[in-house]
């Protein structure tokens, strides 16, 4: 007599497929925080795919997924490394057009000003995760931390914030638009 073949799609193979994706992606980041979040990423993503029934192999399926959330990671690590390198002395230095133009100097003033107004319009939370990332430097987890939420909720807080900014200060009088 042969034992059942087990059901790819069980629950206790969720739970193996679980404990495993969360292992590979814990070797390959810096952080188990951001593990935990991109593995609960891949169930969530895998919840809404569709055609979960015609997927003959889900562990294959599930860790091609991680593998795709996990290059996602990098290019945002790097990205925001290189957004947070240390300025050398030339980024310090005032523009040269500032120097012999005013009106340059006045336009970079009245930029700041709206960068304000717009930073501004952001909710208390979105503003403070933006600041605490962008000006005091700090990484997602040091930030949700210290707001007492999720890395993911980080994340997007920061990205609401900066898509807004971005939009806003598109849009502002006194900008150049792209030709």
């Amino acid at each position: 007599m042969s034992r059942p073949k087990p059901d790819p799609l069980s629950a206790d193979a969720f739970r193996g497929f679980y404990a495993d994706i969360l292992h590979f992606l814990r070797k390959r980041t810096d952080n188990a925080s951001d593990a935990a979040d991109m593995t609960q990423d891949v169930f969530t993503q895998w919840l809404g795919y569709r055609d979960r029934a015609k997927v003959e192999q889900p562990r294959a399926f599930l860790f091609q997924m991680a593998r795709n959330l996990l290059r996602d990671h990098w290019r945002k690590q790097k990205v925001r490394h290189t957004a947070h390198a240390v300025p050398t002395d030339q980024d310090t230095e005032p523009l040269a057009d500032e120097q012999n133009d005013p009106m340059a100097a006045a336009l970079r003033v009245q930029r700041l000003d709206q960068l304000k107004e717009v930073l501004a319009e952001l909710s208390p939370r979105r503003r403070e995760a933006l600041m605490l990332h962008r000006f005091e430097g700090l990484s997602q987890s040091q930030i949700a931390e210290r707001m007492g939420i999720s890395t993911s909720m980080v994340e997007k807080h920061i990205a609401f914030a900066l898509l807004h900014c971005k939009r806003r200060l598109q849009h502002a009088p006194g900008t150049e638009q792209p030709e």
